[in-house]
């Protein structure tokens, strides 16, 4: 019988680890105004269709059900990532996680995650991401 992440993870026993923060890899999908409906300045989850990353908070998801999804080592092309929407841009970046974590073969499923960087992808999008989401972090220094 072979069982899914989800039915695992309620199969552990937490075993009273702790850990501070890990770092992490992923992808998120970008809606073009005026290209797609809903477009915004607002990165948005590749899966989740209705997940938006704030810049000012951390994302967040319940480990028991979905969590916030991320990998191990870098992922730099919508192939690495298996995703197959071609007229969706992504972008790809690293993320520190913390909170409960499940650890699974290729990364992680978080109930905390926070954006450190934006480093593939389209160079205006990276650009203009990059100034919305790190544009607070830019002021305090």
């Amino acid at each position: 019988m072979r069982f899914d992440d989800n039915e695992l993870a309620a199969r552990l026993k937490h075993e009273g680890i702790r850990a501070g923060e890990i770092s992490a890899y992923r992808a998120w999908r970008v809606l073009l105004p005026g290209v797609f409906r809903g477009g915004n300045d607002r990165l948005h989850s590749v899966y989740m269709r209705d997940y938006v990353w704030q810049p000012d908070q951390p994302a967040s998801g319940d480990v028991r059900t979905h969590g916030i999804y991320s990998f191990r080592d870098a992922v730099r092309s919508r192939e690495e990532y298996s995703y197959n929407a071609h007229d969706r841009p992504l972008l790809f970046g690293s993320i520190k996680i913390w909170g409960e974590v499940v650890e699974h073969e290729a990364g992680y499923r978080s109930e905390f995650a926070k954006i450190v960087s934006l480093d593939y992808g389209d160079r205006e999008l990276l650009e203009k991401f990059r100034k919305i989401y790190f544009a607070a972090a830019n002021k305090k220094t």
